[in-house]
């Protein structure tokens, strides 16, 4: 008998691997569209000519246009909410959840680049759209509640989970404060008046008073 853990649930199936592969690409697309023609120039059809997909392979995946840029939205969130999950024992939480919204909103290359100003686009056209900006609170929303349970593991059991609770708001809420500023500017992906400098800067503002901070680590 093999003494290696059984990582069988933990590993995406190919068919997994492919949908997602295939959601990416459809959301990449929408983008796209969404920047270039605005949202009343971007239909369903549209977005599933530019992926490469039958118009019934979209809507399998997406039940609006709108709907289709959730993925490339999330995205971000997911990384940050590894990143602060991966933050080593002993990590005080306030350089724990800095160093991962650095790590998440500074782009490692290109493509992560593009990702930004894909976002800067569709935070702009959502200007117009009110589905479109629905798609982008309720994806904030998704991640605020998923970053509550990373907070409350990190935090360990002493924590009071109204604090927790305080504390996945703020920082979900600086993080979306952030780059619907920069969205509105035309500063660069990095350096001053980037996601991630705002992003701290929010940071640092709504959770001055927030307790859960004075806790040593877990």
């Amino acid at each position: 008998m093999s003494n290696r853990p059984d990582t069988t649930a933990a590993t995406p199936s190919l068919t997994q691997r492919r949908k997602a592969a295939t959601q990416l690409d459809i959301a990449r697309a929408a983008a796209e569209l969404f920047t270039e023609d605005g949202p009343d120039g971007t239909t369903a059809e549209s977005i599933a000519q530019r992926a490469g997909v039958a118009l019934r392979t979209f809507y399998r995946y997406f039940r609006s246009k709108q709907d289709a840029v959730a993925p490339l939205l999330a995205g971000g969130a997911d990384r940050w909410r590894e990143s602060l999950a991966a933050a080593g024992p002993g990590v005080p939480l306030p350089a724990a959840l800095e160093d991962s919204i650095t790590a998440s909103l500074t782009p490692a290359d290109e493509a992560e680049a593009e990702g930004l100003r894909w976002t800067r686009g569709l935070l702009r056209a959502s200007a117009e759209d009110p589905a479109l900006r629905a798609v982008w609170y309720r994806v904030n929303q998704e991640s605020e509640e998923r970053l509550r349970e990373v907070l409350a593991t990190l935090a360990g059991p002493g924590a009071d989970p109204l604090e927790v609770r305080l504390a996945a708001a703020a920082a979900t809420d600086a993080i979306r404060v952030a780059l619907e500023s920069w969205a509105e500017s035309d500063a660069p992906v990095e350096g001053p008046g980037s996601p991630a400098a705002l992003a701290l800067r929010c940071l640092r503002e709504l959770t001055g008073g927030v307790k859960l901070w004075e806790l040593g680590p877990a």
